[in-house]
């Protein structure tokens, strides 16, 4: 009997074969293949081999050689492999125009339900749904802009940030309303080897907090405080804050269309302060305010799964969120051109004035 050819294998490939072996999601073939090719890279002969992994010699040698040939794309299956679909032409066509019209009684097809409706197994419209990326069971939500300058800020609000004045403070300032303070009533689980962290579903309210934040762009840093309410009141409060902590210099400040930003006090506010140069979103487009960014990091990594005991804990969570976060601060950059923009609107509301 001849030696088998001996394999060799760099440092990524066997990292890729031990992922792959090792992964509970793989499918058995595949554990198998990988299995097979790094005995044979510790030495074992096909026969060695099989008997370890729990396969027929030949398989041990077929596997051997085709990664000798071809590497990690040798283990693959080759495209042709199984049963054809008997699915095909009209009758799929079919169970895509009846994916595409909502059932009675109900607001969208599951695999069974349209399955029971054209008379073919739960599998064959799920292979057609796959193959055309159709996804009932899923939803997105939208809002497109009918401002009558949409243009007009957009090319404003994105020239802001693509090309900032010289000498010149850039500020996003927007507020984070009815951030509640939840008291979970049982202590969380911690995260452990084997077992995800575990809340209760039940909590305590104890009030709602608003964080105002100022975001300097591009360098991130956020000047922030927080307010039980979020009136003009407040507002024109944090406006003097602002102005405390950059007391010289052009200001920028991009804010969305909320009625407190526009109250006549905090215009005249402005209006004796000049050197304030104010940039309003279009309606319905705040995500445009890069300080909703820093507001859904927040979110995320301190307040939805956060526990306080009342208001003044969530404000002390907060105010230290606001500390940390400003000791080494991520830059932001925005990245899309107007046009870019500006197409998706186009598209969606062709034929209508802007």
């Amino acid at each position: 009997m001849s030696t088998p050819v001996p394999v060799l294998l760099d440092a990524e490939s066997r990292a890729a074969l031990n992922k792959v072996a090792a992964a509970p999601t793989s499918q058995v073939r595949q554990v198998e293949r990988a299995r097979i090719v790094l005995l044979a890279a510790d030495g074992k002969s096909n026969s060695q081999i099989a008997a370890i992994v729990g396969c027929n010699v030949n398989t041990a040698r077929l596997w051997r050689n085709r990664f000798l040939a071809q590497g990690l794309a040798g283990l693959q299956d080759a495209p042709g492999r199984g049963r054809k679909p008997t699915i095909v032409g009209e009758r799929e066509a079919e169970i895509v125009a009846a994916t595409l019209t909502a059932p009675d009684n109900a607001t969208h097809w599951s695999v069974r339900r349209l399955a029971a409706k054209v008379k073919v197994s739960k599998s064959a419209v799920h292979r057609v749904w796959q193959e055309y990326g159709l996804q009932p069971h899923r939803e997105r939500t939208f809002k497109f802009s009918r401002d009558p300058l949409l243009v007009e800020k957009v090319l404003d609000i994105i020239g802001l940030y693509l090309d900032p004045p010289e000498k010149a403070l850039v500020l996003c300032v927007d507020e984070k309303s009815q951030i509640q303070a939840l008291e979970r009533t049982q202590l969380a689980l911690p995260l452990a080897p084997g077992r995800t962290a575990c809340r209760t579903h039940d909590y305590t309210r104890h009030g709602t907090a608003t964080l105002f934040a100022a975001l300097s762009y591009p360098q991130a840093k956020v000047v922030g405080t927080c307010a039980r309410r979020h009136r003009h009141q407040e507002f024109l409060a944090f406006l003097r804050l602002i102005d405390r902590t950059y007391p010289t210099g052009e200001v920028h400040l991009v804010l969305d269309n909320y009625c407190t930003h526009k109250h006549a006090k905090v215009q005249a506010w402005f209006a004796k302060r000049p050197r304030y140069h104010l940039h309003f979103t279009p309606t319905a487009a705040s995500w445009m305010n890069m300080a909703e960014l820093f507001f859904s990091i927040l979110t995320r990594q301190r307040v939805r799964r956060g526990s306080f005991t009342s208001v003044q804990a969530l404000y002390k969570a907060l105010h230290a969120y606001l500390r940390d976060w400003n000791q080494h601060p991520t830059p932001f950059s925005w990245t899309k051109t107007p046009e870019r923009v500006l197409v998706h609107y186009d598209i969606a509301i062709s034929g209508t004035e802007h």
